[in-house]
């Protein structure tokens, strides 16, 4: 009797088992044929010499990659945007997230405020900025009147402040909401013994809110830095194929060898970048479980 009340359960769980493998399938075969292989291909590219005679070289295409020019300063270029943009897109949008959870005027308003750019069409956004930072324009209008001398913004060394302030004021709002939701979830109740233990405001927010925002943290970094390397829309809308200096971006590189049709330095860049891509993010989970380790036990 037992034995068989087994063999029903197994056969149950196994029926359970086929049926989800069924339901996930399309996804599985979406996720293969349109991530995994192309990827796989992309390797492959990277390692033969040529499409047409496809000899394997292995390393060789990556060595005459970081031996280009081009790629060194676009990807030093890349590195450094990022390491401003994304902590900058991360702290000031918690910052907004601290400020609207406070009673203050105005709230919402100002929440529909920084929530604005992301329904603004990015062409019609870089339009703005080049009116902006044109050398006849606005910023330096402004500048004039405190006795500072016209800048060339997008042809000097300066041009990358103009991405810079464009990526912030299109990303905060997104991220400011999601640091908002987290702080909404923070358990109530472990804040009024931290008001009863007479706790200060940076107390608070460093050993009780920061701990329950890590998951957060995580995320919000992760999708800045995802959006920092696609940054390559609004420098190419505001200079071209071919930017002075701090705005030449690593998919400018990719995007002018494509036009080339220089398969295999395309893809052993995109390699590359997808490896650097996978190994911060893995360092950012590393960071986020020792924690936010005590939190989640």
């Amino acid at each position: 009797m037992k034995a068989r009340s087994f063999m029903g359960r197994f056969s149950m769980r196994s029926r359970d088992q086929v049926n989800g493998m069924i339901w996930l399938a399309p996804s599985a075969i979406g996720v293969a044929v349109f991530y995994i292989l192309p990827f796989l291909v992309i390797v492959y590219y990277s390692m033969i010499d040529n499409p047409i005679s496809r000899n394997f070289v292995f390393f060789d295409n990556f060595v005459a990659l970081f031996q280009n020019m081009a790629f060194r300063i676009a990807a030093a270029n890349t590195l450094r945007f990022s390491l401003t943009a994304v902590p900058l897109a991360v702290l000031l949008a918690l910052l907004l997230a601290l400020l609207l959870e406070a009673r203050i005027p105005l709230k919402s308003q100002l929440r529909t405020f920084f929530l604005s750019p992301l329904m603004v069409p990015i062409a019609s956004v870089v339009l703005i900025w080049q009116v902006l930072f044109h050398f006849d324009g606005a910023i330096n209008e402004l500048l004039a009147i405190f006795g500072v001398d016209r800048i060339d913004w997008l042809q000097s060394e300066h041009n990358q402040l103009v991405v810079i302030s464009l990526f912030l004021w299109k990303n905060l709002g997104y991220n400011m909401i999601l640091f908002m939701a987290a702080l909404s979830n923070i358990p109530k109740d472990l804040l009024e013994v931290a008001d009863v233990e007479g706790a200060g405001p940076i107390y608070k927010l460093i050993s009780v809110k920061l701990r329950y925002l890590s998951p957060t943290l995580l995320f919000v970094t992760i999708l800045s830095l995802i959006n920092s390397f696609k940054v390559f829309r609004e420098a190419y809308l505001l200079a071209g194929d071919y930017p002075y200096g701090g705005l030449y971006m690593l998919q400018h590189f990719m995007n002018n060898i494509f036009r080339s049709l220089d398969y295999q330095r395309l893809a052993s860049a995109a390699v590359t970048m997808a490896i650097a891509m996978v190994v911060i993010i893995a360092v950012l989970f590393t960071i986020e479980n020792r924690f936010g380790k005590d939190v989640e036990g």
